[in-house]
This record gives structure tokens, C-alpha cells and sequence, in this order.
């Protein structure tokens, strides 16, 4: 179901705080947004992505290789780097509490990163402090 006006205000996140107001209606068009329920498995490690979630409420564990490897909380997101890169996604995702997501499906991911350009350079940069941050751990 399309957003509500009293929804999330998308210029508050991260991800799109530098959109222009035309850029948030696009983006705002695009997303779904949904409530699961406590113990959702949102994505599952080795398999294929088809959507990129942003968490509006709610906490959700990440584990790799059943290992759990982060909490994530609102205004923080996943899924993206199996839309990128069309691999099997790296993690699973499973909520630990009620959660609502903004879910952007592969097409939907795909033009609005063709009609934000900066989206893609703030995603890159997201990539990249994590990449960082994971080779600090693997090194020291």
C-alpha cells in the first residue's frame, strides 16, 4: 500500500537526507510499506535478493552463518547489496520485534537509483564504511 502523508518523513533518513522534495515524492512512490511480525525472516543468507528494506520501526538481528552478526533499528537498511550486485544475499535478516519496513522491490530499487543519482553515491559510500569496518575487525 502507497505511503500515507503522516508516514515517515524520508528526508530524516541518512540514505535520502540530500534529496530534493521531488526526489523524496519519487522515492516515496516506489515504496511499499509493510508490518511483519516478531521472528520474520526478512532475507535468507544464499538466496537470491528481490527487495531492499529500510526499517521505520522495530529491530531485526543479522546473522551470518548463524552467527548473529548485528542489530539493526530504525532508519537503518539492508538488502541492497544483493539488488547491486544480483549474488545471493550475504546475511540473513530475521525481526526480533513487530517491525515496519519500507520495501523497494529490484525495478523499483533500479529507477530510483536511475532518478536520485546521489542515492547511488551515498549507497557507495555506506558500502564502503562497511567494508572498512569489516576489515578492521577481520585485521585486529
Amino acid at each position: 500500500m502507497p505511503l500515507g502523508g503522516n508516514s515517515l518523513d524520508l528526508s530524516k533518513i541518512w540514505l535520502f537526507s540530500t534529496s530534493s522534495g521531488k526526489e523524496l515524492r519519487t522515492i516515496r512512490k516506489a515504496l511499499e510499506e509493510v508490518t511483519v511480525p516478531a521472528g520474520r525472516m526478512l532475507c535468507e543468507q544464499g538466496t537470491i535478493g528481490r527487495e531492499f528494506f529500510l526499517i521505520v520501526a522495530g529491530q531485526a538481528s543479522v546473522r551470518r552463518n548463524n552467527r548473529k552478526v548485528a542489530t539493526l533499528g530504525p532508519g537503518q537498511y539492508f538488502g541492497e547489496l544483493a539488488l547491486l550486485d544480483r549474488r545471493p544475499r550475504s546475511a540473513s535478516v530475521v525481526s526480533d520485534t513487530e517491525m515496519t519496513l519500507l520495501v523497494l522491490g529490484q525495478r523499483e530499487f533500479n529507477g530510483v537509483l536511475d532518478t536520485v543519482p546521489a542515492l547511488s553515491r551515498k549507497l557507495l559510500a555506506a558500502m564502503a564504511t562497511r567494508l572498512r569496518d569489516s576489515d578492521d575487525k577481520a585485521y585486529h
